[in-house]
C-alpha cells in the first residue's frame, strides 16, 4: 500500500486533518520515518501514533495532499470509486450527455478529493493536468480508471502537465497523447460554437468556469456597447453578441488569442460587422477608446500566484477597475473578476472598493461571483474558490 513511509505531525497539527482538510503543511511535521522521495504515498500520523490519512507527499510549503482519511488499498479500483463520484457529481447537475453543452470541468482537484488533478472535457476529449509529482507517477493507472468510468464517451486523452508540475521536480515532463489521437477540437456550450486549441493554449484550452458568469452576461448585454478586455478566446464576446449587443470589442495582449477569438466569433455569427478585435495592451486601450462603452468585462490572467506577490497583485486590480470605472459610460454595467487563489474574495472587493472610491462614481454592486457546479469547492477546503466576481452599476 505505501513504501512504509510515515510522516508524524507535531502534537495538535492533526485537528485540520481531523476536519478534512486535504493539506499537511511541512511546519505540522515532526519527524518522518523511512526513505522518502517527492511523490511517494504516505501514511499520515498523530503525535501519538493514530493514523489519519494517506496522501501524496512533496517538499514546499505543502509536504502531503491527502488522498483519504481510511486505511485502505490506493490502487486502480480506488481511483475507479473516486472518477465515478466525480462523473456521478456531474451527472446530478446536467452535465453528461446535454446536447447544448459537451464541455466541462470533471475532475476539480481537491473539490473532488484528488488534489493534484484537473481534468477538463471536451466533446470527448480529456484533458489532463498534473499538478503534484505524485499525481504524475500514477498517470497510467488515472488513464485506465478514467477508460474504465467513461467508456465510449471518452475518444481521447492528452496530458498537459509540462507547464502544471513543480518546476524542481526535474520530471522532464511533456505534453502528450495517451489514448486515442486527437479528434475535432468544436465544442459547444449553452448552444454557442467554440474551437479550443488545448495543445498551445492557456490552461486546458478555454476558461470553462465561466460559463454562468457568460450566461449572466448575455442578461445584461442587449443594445448595449460591449468591450472583453483580457478575452482570450473570445467566450464573453459570443455571449454578448448572442444576446443582442449592438457593439463588442475584443481586446487582448496576445495575438494568437485575438486569432481564436476571430475564429469563434465567425463560427457563430459570419460575416456580423458588430464585433472587432484589437491585439493591444489594456491600459493602452483604455486611453485610446475606453470611454466608448457601458458594459465592460475585465478578466484578466491571475496577477498572484503565490503570496509573496499578492500586495502587487492587489495594485494591479484596483489599477485596472479605476480604468474600467472611470471610463464606462454613466448607467454602465462593470463584470469583473479575478482568478488568483491567494487573492481571498474580501481582498478582491476591498480593492475594487478602492479603485470606486478613487473614481468619486457611485458603484452599485448587483451580483457577486464564483465557479459554477462542475468546478465543486470542498467546504473543508475553502481555498479551493478561487474564482471571484462582481457585477457593478457605475452611475
Amino acid at each position: 500500500m505505501t513504501k512504509n513511509i510515515q510522516f508524524t505531525l507535531k502534537s495538535g497539527k492533526e485537528i485540520s486533518l481531523m476536519r478534512l482538510h486535504p493539506w499537511v503543511f511541512s511546519g505540522a511535521i515532526k519527524s518522518i520515518s523511512g526513505e522518502v522521495q517527492e511523490g511517494d504515498l504516505v501514511e499520515v500520523l498523530s503525535n501519538h501514533g493514530e493514523f489519519l490519512g494517506l496522501g501524496h507527499c512533496q517538499p514546499g510549503s505543502i509536504a502531503v495532499r491527502m488522498l483519504s482519511f481510511k486505511k485502505e488499498e490506493i490502487n486502480l479500483d480506488f481511483w475507479i470509486r473516486k472518477i465515478e463520484d466525480a462523473v456521478r457529481l456531474r451527472q446530478n447537475v446536467g452535465f453528461i450527455d446535454n446536447p447544448k453543452t459537451n464541455v466541462f470541468r470533471l475532475i476539480n482537484a481537491e473539490g473532488d478529493m484528488m488534489p493534484g488533478l484537473v481534468v477538463d472535457y471536451y466533446n470527448g476529449t480529456a484533458i489532463l493536468q498534473m499538478h503534484s509529482v505524485g499525481m504524475y507517477l500514477i498517470r497510467d493507472t488515472l488513464v485506465e480508471a478514467l477508460k474504465k468510468v467513461l467508456g465510449n464517451k471518452l475518444k481521447c486523452i492528452y496530458d498537459k502537465s509540462e507547464g502544471t508540475l513543480p518546476f524542481k521536480a526535474g520530471m522532464d515532463a511533456k505534453s502528450e497523447y495517451l489514448f486515442g489521437s486527437p479528434g475535432e477540437n468544436k465544442v459547444i456550450e449553452n448552444g454557442n460554437t467554440f474551437f479550443i486549441d488545448w495543445e498551445e493554449g492557456q490552461k486546458t484550452g478555454f476558461f470553462i468556469d465561466q460559463r454562468e458568469n457568460r450566461k449572466l452576461l448575455g442578461e445584461y448585454s442587449k443594445d448595449r456597447k460591449v468591450l472583453n478586455m483580457f478575452c482570450y478566446t473570445g467566450g464573453f464576446s459570443v455571449y454578448a453578441m448572442r444576446a443582442g449587443a449592438s457593439i463588442v470589442h475584443s481586446v487582448d495582449a496576445s495575438k494568437k488569442a485575438i486569432e481564436l477569438t476571430d475564429k469563434n466569433i465567425a463560427a457563430n455569427f459570419e460575416n456580423d460587422n458588430r464585433h472587432a478585435s484589437f491585439a493591444e495592451d489594456a491600459f493602452d486601450f483604455f486611453n485610446r477608446k475606453g470611454q466608448d462603452y457601458d458594459l465592460i468585462v475585465l478578466d484578466p490572467p491571475a496577477f498572484a500566484k503565490h503570496l509573496k506577490v499578492l500586495d502587487n497583485a492587489l495594485q494591479g486590480y484596483k489599477r485596472i477597475n479605476r480604468e474600467a470605472i472611470e471610463k464606462i459610460s454613466p448607467g454602465g454595467i462593470l463584470f469583473t473578476f479575478s482568478c488568483s487563489q491567494v487573492v481571498s474574495r474580501e481582498n478582491f472587493r476591498k480593492s475594487v472598493f478602492a479603485a470606486a472610491a478613487s473614481s468619486g462614481r457611485n458603484v452599485r454592486i448587483l451580483h457577486q461571483m464564483s465557479q459554477p457546479a462542475d468546478h465543486p469547492i470542498s467546504i473543508y477546503h475553502p481555498e479551493g474558490e478561487y474564482l471571484k466576481g462582481l457585477v457593478l452599476q457605475v452611475d
